[in-house]
């Protein structure tokens, strides 16, 4: 099967070590990522700020990228989820209409491709540090990513897992919402970091690096020293030590 993963923008310009992670985890099952030059912006902060045109035109080059693909995987559940809205960006196309619902049936988040695709819950990883875990608004709440990252974590030897208080909470960052409203978002980061110090975890993980990033801002800036990963960089770095 041809697999191809779908970088998104921060992972491909500022924490490209995540996608490196999920090429090598996956290639321990055989799966070898294919990577579409062509790709680019999903088009989500046009989209979120009502630039419908402008969102299209990265969902057509998105949409072509990934055509001959059997399956797409993304390190991001926003960014997966953002495939969603294209059917209804080309509600008045039905050609690509029908592209996009091809696309969002055969696109998965990491972990959702791991459990659900390949049936994979434990890597042979061992991580023995204390950790808690951030599950971002769109992978839970709107993709339902939720068991699996724990099934993932579950099956992490020697690892110490401690809930964070209040997990569901947004941490603030929503992309253009951090910029139109900043006083609030930065009330709900500072108020998430809190929460992550409060379980005194040594690293904090999760499924989308503009949270994590948003995150591990707040941390730094209140001088605490915890962490902040991919949940696939922390499998991989597991799998590595073992």
């Amino acid at each position: 099967m041809k697999v191809s993963l779908f970088i998104t923008c921060l992972s491909d310009a500022i924490y490209p070590a995540v996608g490196e992670a999920m090429v090598r985890i996956l290639a321990k099952y055989g799966v070898t990522l294919q990577f579409p030059n062509v790709q680019t912006c999903c088009g989500q902060p046009a989209y979120n700020s009502g630039y419908f045109d402008e969102a299209r035109t990265a969902a057509r080059t998105i949409l072509e990228a990934f055509e001959d693909s059997d399956f797409v995987v993304s390190p991001s559940g926003s960014c997966t989820y953002m495939i969603h809205h294209y059917k209804d960006l080309f509600k008045d196309d039905p050609v690509l209409a029908d592209q996009a619902r091809r696309l969002e049936a055969k696109t998965y988040e990491f972990t959702q491709f791991l459990v659900q695709v390949i049936g994979i819950t434990d890597i042979g990883a061992r991580f023995p540090h204390k950790v808690t875990y951030h599950p971002s608004c769109h992978g839970s709440r709107l993709l339902g990513v939720k068991e699996e990252p724990m099934a993932l974590l579950a099956g992490v030897k020697d690892i110490e897992f401690v809930p964070l208080p209040f997990a569901e909470d947004c941490c603030g960052f929503g992309g253009t919402f951090a910029v139109k409203m900043a006083d609030i978002s930065g009330a709900m980061v500072t108020e998430k970091a809190e929460h992550v110090v409060e379980t005194e975890a040594e690293v904090l993980v999760g499924l989308d690096m503009a949270c994590l990033m948003n995150i591990a801002g707040q941390l730094r800036f209140q001088n605490q020293p915890v962490r902040v990963m991919h949940l696939a960089e922390l499998l991989y770095e597991g799998v590595k030590s073992s």
